[in-house]
């Protein structure tokens, strides 16, 4: 039971950390963002110029991404007193999730050894279930209806309504339109799905060492003949 336990905490916290880094990953992927300038026909669409709107998106991504506390400011739209409020809530929930894929990863680390010494894998089968099965419950959410699970996401992630933009007065909202949220959507669940798969290979591998080893014959210091059995602890 002991090592059911230990499998089950430490793919709870691989699953974490996977998702966090998708989250985080997603939001650092500029090119994203810059292909959807065009494909979205953004230009067109809020009559700035190409650079004007790389300039006001680079600000909000470099703010979010980072863990000082300087203020957001455009390079050449104004913003009212309740988008810098969101704002600021929206970067401390991405301060979270790198938050978390720095102690996630330490843990998932020191985890992943200890259990290395008990030549315990279960916890890769278990954290490949997890991170396959969130993408498919949430891409069945998103597929089925994505501006109701947009608008949910913001109400569950929100205590407020400030995320409701008036492009009256923060202008920015038009150069963010929802596809593009979709987008990065679309690209945190593939992150996931990859971090799934790459823990599956990983306990299979681990899994057919562990076969080829257990049978092999070795010697021992009488130079006698024996038979190496490595415990196979995969659940």
């Amino acid at each position: 039971m002991k090592i059911k336990v230990s499998n089950i905490l430490l793919s709870l916290i691989m699953t974490l950390t996977i998702i966090s880094l998708a989250v985080v990953l997603t939001l650092a992927c500029k090119p994203l963002y810059y292909l959807d300038i065009h494909a979205l026909h953004i230009p067109e669409t809020t009559g700035c110029t190409i650079s004007e709107i790389k300039a006001n998106y680079n600000a909000i991504i470099d703010y979010c991404l980072s863990f000082g506390n300087a203020p957001l400011e455009f390079p050449t739209f104004p913003m009212s007193e309740g988008g810098r409020i969101h704002f600021e809530e929206v970067k401390n929930i991405f301060n979270l999730f790198k938050y978390m894929v720095i102690g996630g990863t330490l843990a998932s680390t020191a985890g992943i050894l200890w259990m290395r010494r008990k030549h315990c894998y279960g916890y890769l089968k278990l954290t490949a279930i997890l991170t396959v099965a969130l993408p498919a419950i949430i891409g069945a959410a998103v597929a089925l209806n994505w501006d109701r699970t947009f608008v949910t996401f913001h109400e569950i992630a929100f205590n407020n309504d400030y995320w409701l933009f008036d492009p009256a007065t923060d202008p920015v909202i038009n150069i963010l339109p929802d596809l593009y949220f979709l987008h990065c959507a679309v690209m945190i669940l593939a992150l996931m799905i990859l971090g799934s798969i790459l823990c599956a290979w990983a306990y299979r591998a681990e899994k057919r060492k562990n076969n080829k080893w257990s049978g092999v014959l070795c010697i021992d210091h009488s130079n006698k003949p024996i038979r190496n059995e490595i415990p196979k602890k995969y659940n």
